[in-house]
């Protein structure tokens, strides 16, 4: 059997200072009242610095760091991906997903490279979810079993831990699923354009 169309996910472990990135975090979250503002307008159960703060890597160093962590991976996953391309940093937003939270099913348009890096992630912590692309044109397609491959899945759950980076192309559509966890998942997001 052949595989056709496959939707590659890059995945990393990065050797951060990931206790210097919480406290960043949590700075920011205690700073940022437009952030702050944003999430409890949109009904984002937490802070996100998305649409408030557009230049974390020139504000703190510690997020410097990661964003040329973060392009060398990117242009590692491009080279996978057979591109002719070089991926550039477009914009990176940190998340603090309070207990009970998440983030519904979306893509990341404009941008050509979308990810995160998982900073906290307490047990029970809401997993991200990866639907296929191809889900919305299968109109009769049987429902498939519990144990088929997962490049046979209509979705792909992980479970993240701290550390670990995951890169997709921009276009393929995930969410983060509600968890049970008592404490506060931190994430930093990005796009690549």
């Amino acid at each position: 059997m052949r595989q056709l169309f496959a939707t590659p996910l890059y995945e990393a472990d990065l050797e951060l200072d990931l206790d210097e990135l919480a406290h960043s975090i949590h700075s920011l979250a205690e700073d940022d009242g437009a952030g702050r503002r944003w999430a409890r307008e949109h009904g984002y159960k937490g802070y996100t610095s998305y649409a408030s703060l557009n230049d974390l890597p020139r504000r703190d160093p510690a997020f410097a760091d990661l964003a040329r962590a973060l392009t060398r991976h990117a242009a590692t996953f491009a080279r996978d991906l057979a591109w002719d391309v070089k991926p550039k940093l477009d914009s990176l937003w940190v998340n603090v997903l309070k207990p009970g939270g998440h983030h519904s099913a979306h893509i990341h348009p404009h941008s050509i490279l979308s990810g995160t890096l998982y900073i906290d992630i307490p047990d029970g912590s809401g997993a991200i979810r990866f639907e296929d692309p191809r889900l919305p044109i299968m109109m009769a397609a049987p429902t498939r079993r519990p144990d088929a491959p997962e490049p046979l899945r209509p979705f792909v759950t992980i479970h993240p831990r701290p550390g670990q980076l995951l890169l997709w192309e921009s276009w393929l559509r995930h969410e983060v699923l509600p968890g049970t966890a008592r404490g506060e998942r931190l994430s930093v997001s990005f796009n690549f354009a």
